[in-house]
């Protein structure tokens, strides 16, 4: 009994843990109650009239089923084509481990009519001109130039920042986490060959031809959002991601936790890649397995996956509604078009990028790499980000942060091959770059805003925090726990359920 005892008194005294845990009281922008026509909401996927402005009666039915959380009210809902919503219901599930997904935290979505958002969209409108764009050939383009002028007219610069408050074709379109300026625009774990078993997968994946983007006119875009399934996409040769269109392509379809695990494989077989502090480095007559072992990092970063989804979907459905970029888009071309006013800032109406993108398109919506667009789901946080920030803290806290990667590559301009790259890339700076390039990766195919993706990996650290607490209880061996670098920069440790 006294085996029994001990694992209940454990299972307690991580729950309370969980319980007390606060990262702050949770708020909304408030656009959703600002607009009687809803214009600031996500509702893909229901009816909409001509603008591409959701029935309002059926928006309340939805809001209405949000608060009552029952199936049947998410049944009687009235869909606009054959597509479904993602999972709402999700929103309210309950997790036995680490931190419960009501308690996540983040501050509100960037305001509709702000000049925050404003300047994302700008940044997307780039991103969608500089999609076949060779990551390689970002400190020479004229496409890359233009954006670096005209997103430094904005007056809310978005992304990494000379110290000066600059953009520069360095920084540009760059994550914000510590490392991720340094070195290749795609992580090393995006790049090189993972050992599967007995068999070794060469990272290439089938992508699009260049230019070929989608919802560029009105009726396509409104039949989106009303629900339609359209084609799918027509892809050509497998290559590695050697610009923004192959990056955009490998988030496309992608299981939830596919490059954490392939991260994962491949540091499992760099000799001496355990965190320094791992007491089987130093242990004579035994080595880690299922403790601090190669099946406990794999498991862990199995849970986290799923676990950040719960938070996402909290954040996504519960609590901020944010509209797709998409959506904005739409928004966009209306106004200028002079269909309706949605009080979108002038900055962006005048913006470089939006005048290119009508130069290119003959409309002002945002090119979209997908046929149909973004998912079922409201756009803040990204899930993409959320599951990064999860299964990124998990890697950085089983695996030495320091540590430089061997033999370090990028691609050429084509894709077609890795070349030798001559600097140095350490695990914790390249593990930070995986994180944004999967998070913002979702941006370059004009699905996300960057801060569902920036502030999308909190959530997920949060709430892998919580997962490390919950199984620092479970370890035997005695040592002096997990450290690791937050995305924030701050180092922390885990030991016995406490973070320090």
């Amino acid at each position: 009994m006294s085996r029994q005892a001990d694992a209940y008194t454990l299972r307690i005294s991580a729950a309370s843990t969980q319980s007390d845990m606060t990262y702050g009281t949770q708020e909304t922008n408030g656009d959703e109650g600002l607009y009687a026509d809803y214009r600031a909401s996500f509702s893909k996927g229901l009816p909409h009239n001509n603008l591409g402005e959701v029935d309002t009666s059926v928006y309340d039915d939805l809001l209405g089923a949000l608060e009552t959380g029952q199936t049947q009210d998410f049944e009687a809902i009235t869909l606009g084509g054959t597509r479904k919503l993602a999972n709402p219901q999700g929103a309210y599930r309950y997790e036995l481990v680490g931190l419960d997904s009501h308690k996540t935290f983040m501050r509100p979505a960037p305001a509709f009519e702000s000049a925050e958002t404003a300047a994302e969209m700008g940044e997307l409108y780039w991103k969608a001109l500089c999609r076949d764009v060779p990551f390689t050939q970002f400190g020479s383009h004229n496409l890359v130039q233009a954006a670096v002028a005209d997103l430094n007219a904005f007056t809310k610069t978005v992304g990494p920042r000379t110290p000066g408050g600059q953009v520069n074709s360095s920084n540009i379109f760059r994550g914000e986490t510590p490392g991720d300026l340094v070195g290749p625009y795609i992580s090393q774990f995006l790049l090189k060959d993972v050992p599967y078993g007995n068999t070794t997968i060469e990272q290439k994946y089938e992508t699009a031809a260049a230019g070929d983007d989608f919802m560029t006119d009105t009726s396509s875009w409104l039949s989106i959002q009303n629900g339609t399934s359209p084609a799918p996409l027509s892809k050509g040769s497998a290559r590695y991601i050697s610009d923004a269109r192959a990056l955009a392509e490998f988030v496309h379809l992608d299981y939830s936790y596919q490059a954490y695990l392939n991260a994962a494989l491949i540091l499992l077989s760099i000799p001496n890649s355990f965190d320094f502090a791992n007491p089987y480095n130093n242990f004579n007559t035994q080595g880690g397995f299922t403790a601090l072992g190669g099946p406990d990092v794999l498991d862990m970063v199995a849970k986290a996956g799923n676990l950040a989804l719960s938070g996402a979907w909290y954040q996504k459905w519960l609590v901020h509604r944010r509209l797709r970029p998409e959506v904005y888009g739409g928004r966009l071309h209306y106004q200028i078009t002079g269909a309706k006013d949605y009080g979108l800032p002038a900055e962006l109406v005048n913006s470089d990028a939006v005048a290119q993108i009508f130069a290119n398109r003959g409309s002002y919506l945002l090119p979209q790499a997908y046929p149909e667009g973004s998912p079922t789901h409201p756009s803040y946080p990204a899930g993409h980000a959320c599951i990064a920030g999860a299964c990124t803290t998990i890697l950085k806290a089983f695996f030495e942060e320091s540590l430089v990667l061997p033999s370090p590559v990028v691609t050429n301009a084509t894709g077609s091959a890795l070349q030798s790259y001559s600097g140095s890339l350490t695990v914790g700076d390249e593990l930070n770059k995986l994180a944004n390039n999967i998070a913002l990766g979702r941006d370059w195919a004009g699905v996300h805003y960057r801060s569902d993706g920036v502030d999308g990996l909190l959530v997920g650290e949060q709430q892998a925090i919580g997962l490390l607490q919950d199984y620092s209880l479970t370890y035997r061996e005695q040592f002096s726990g997990m450290t690791f670098t937050k995305f924030d920069g701050t180092v922390v440790r885990i030991n016995e359920g406490a973070l320090v």
